[in-house]
């Protein structure tokens, strides 16, 4: 059975996938209200990638599919700006949406069902060493830890995140239910741009 529930809308130029970390700049009166209400009562807010708009000004058309966006981290390095680093958490369907007086956007939005993890095909164990190393490279937002390496789930949520993609593909990976039709997407590209080793 679904769950809804009511939170703010973030509507960004980027996709965030569960368990992601994702680095925010957060500038605008109507976010950080938002952030500051979040981080005391440790409540999430929605991430959802524009359809149409801009980040800056109007509130932004975003997409029905998005994902849960945690405080994890924040500094305010000068008065006014907040930089925050944000986790992923559970994927959710906007149902209906509203713009409050401040511009804030809030949704009223049904929590998508968990995906249940799966060990990575055999098919696919050469994306392994692959993320192995692209991690290893990215520094600290590379992905939360611990690594799960051998969850389908984990492995093609990472890829999805790495991958130069363009917006419209990140988020049709988004919305996909099956962890291995979303591996078998990944794998297909990785293969393409001659990224697998032989």
């Amino acid at each position: 059975m679904s769950r809804s529930l009511e939170i703010p809308l973030f509507p960004l130029a980027t996709v965030l996938y569960p368990e992601g970390l994702l680095p925010l700049r957060i500038f605008e009166p109507r976010y950080m209200d938002m952030a500051k209400c979040c981080l005391r009562d440790d409540s999430t807010f929605g991430i959802c990638l524009i359809a149409s708009g801009r980040e800056v000004g109007p509130a932004a058309e975003p997409h029905v599919v998005g994902t849960l966006a945690r405080i994890a981290s924040w500094d305010m390095p000068q008065l006014g700006l907040l930089q925050v680093i944000v986790q992923g958490e559970r994927r959710f369907r906007v149902l209906g949406r509203r713009v409050e007086a401040s511009g804030l956007l809030r949704g009223n939005v049904e929590l998508l069902p968990q995906e249940p993890s799966q060990p990575v095909p055999e098919a696919f164990l050469r994306l392994i060493p692959l993320l192995r190393r692209t991690l290893g490279e990215s520094g600290e937002l590379g992905a939360t830890r611990p690594y799960r390496f051998e969850d389908a789930l984990w492995v093609g949520y990472r890829f999805c995140e790495l991958l130069n993609l363009p917006n419209p593909l990140k988020q049709e990976l988004l919305e996909l239910d099956d962890c291995i039709e979303r591996l078998t997407e990944v794998f297909y590209i990785c293969a393409q741009r001659g990224l697998l080793e032989t």
